[in-house]
């Protein structure tokens, strides 16, 4: 019968793979198949990050319950980011106390991660979204190209951050980046949005920007919103946080508009309005030597969320900061400390790596049958664990077993169901 497998060669195929599993975790000291429901002989201790005494402020309201811990995407960048409290080298002097639940300091041009806090632990993003905003929309835009805004642009929250655009109004591209990274406008965000998403519009960027999320290997960072105002199920950690934080960093115009102090939104006399200025509300770049710029981020859910860089002798370091409160240091003075800190380090210190970004060929499309352009449940572990695998972060043995795990279960289960039915496989039909 065609589509048939006799049986002695199907036992012979989940036998090689179980013993391939079996052979795989004995070589990386992992638990094999008989023993993967035993507790783990050794547990690791989990030690806290230095925090201030200081009273929670009143009315803050509770933290958004996050999706559950996925073991493999916690040790995306090294097996020691896997914890919820601090990681640093050893011998390192001591991190600053800080309010932010988690952080990262890592290196923006090797890639070493220099410490961190709950490096993988979900997090609210904030207006540090717009991060990755830039990082999906701002190579595809002419910076020159003039537009028009149009009504849904203007659909915010009340009371949230905004440059100021006019319904109908025109700008340019670059100054719609401008009042994206100075002021932090959610308006921008909008438009850009809208401008990146083409015929999709809005939409559609939100597809791309967790498609590139997942090229950028952020795997635990899920955008609703374009400008990071707060949606049912947005996430991030502060370890992808450095990852979209490397790709903007990288681009000359983000680079440019992040240093930028003040802008000229331009009068539009068509609609019988002036111009006005903003000016940059990432006050790193005033108050830090060798300031690269960053983000800035707030809502009452989030708190406060930041990232930053800055370049002392010939290195540059990002810090990246989430769930923040504003006593006693601000979220952009908690950056500080934390870039103070990573240049204290000597240049091969490393607690882990930041994965290096997928090829374009592999890139997650918007076709993803999981939608939001997160990769296929099924896939998106045995991503994480051949990306990190090859950046220096899990075992090889243990990105092993995962891959070989993965594949093994989908074939066994195709193989016992043919065995039952002894029908032709049908086309799968979606649902």
């Amino acid at each position: 019968m065609r589509g048939y497998t006799p049986p002695t060669t199907r036992r012979r195929v989940v036998a090689a793979l179980a013993a391939a599993v079996t052979a795989f975790a004995a070589a990386a000291a992992l638990p094999g198949p008989a023993d993967a429901a035993q507790p783990a002989a050794r547990k690791v201790e989990t030690i806290p990050c230095p925090r201030p005494t200081v009273k929670p402020p009143k009315g803050r309201p509770a933290r958004p319950i996050p999706p559950k811990d996925d073991p493999v995407l916690r040790a995306v960048g090294g097996d020691g980011l896997a914890t919820d409290g601090l990681v640093v080298p050893a011998g390192s002097p001591r991190p600053p106390a800080l309010t932010a639940t988690s952080w990262l300091v890592a290196d923006l041009d090797t890639g070493e991660v220099l410490g961190g806090c709950g490096p993988h632990v979900y997090g609210t993003p904030a207006s540090v979204q717009k991060l990755l905003l830039v990082a999906t929309v701002m190579d595809k835009l002419d910076p020159k190209k003039v537009i028009t805004v149009t009504p849904g642009d203007l659909d915010i929250e009340p009371g949230s951050s905004a440059v100021g655009l006019l319904k109908g109004g025109q700008y340019n591209v670059s100054t719609l980046w401008l009042g994206l990274l100075l002021n932090s406008g959610n308006d921008a965000a909008n438009t850009l949005a809208r401008l990146g998403g083409g015929a999709g519009g809005l939409p559609a960027t939100i597809t791309d920007m967790n498609a590139e999320a997942k090229r950028l290997g952020a795997y635990q960072t899920h955008a609703v919103t374009p400008s990071g105002l707060d949606g049912p199920g947005q996430f991030t950690s502060a370890y992808d946080l450095a990852l979209i934080a490397r790709s903007c960093f990288a681009k000359p115009d983000f680079r440019k508009y992040a240093l930028t102090e003040t802008a000229k939104i331009p009068a539009q006399k068509r609609l019988k309005k002036g111009g006005f200025q903003i000016q940059n509300e990432n006050k790193l770049i005033y108050n830090y030597k060798g300031a690269l710029g960053g983000k800035t981020g707030f809502t009452k859910l989030a708190r406060h969320s930041y990232v930053g860089g800055a370049e002392r002798n010939g290195r540059r370091l990002v810090a990246t900061v989430l769930g923040a409160e504003a006593a006693p240091l601000r979220g952009w003075q908690q950056g500080a400390a934390l870039l103070d800190w990573g240049f204290s380090l000597p240049k091969d210190a490393s607690v882990g790596k930041l994965v290096a970004p997928a090829s374009t060929d592999a890139q997650v499309t918007s076709a993803d049958s999981s939608g939001a352009g997160a990769a296929p449940e099924q896939d998106r572990p045995a991503a994480a664990a051949a990306r990190t695998s090859a950046d220096r972060g899990l075992s090889l043995g243990m990105a092993a077993v995962i891959a070989v795990v993965l594949a093994a279960t989908p074939l066994q289960h195709l193989l016992t169901q043919r065995r039952r039915r002894r029908v032709p496989r049908r086309t799968a039909v979606p649902r």
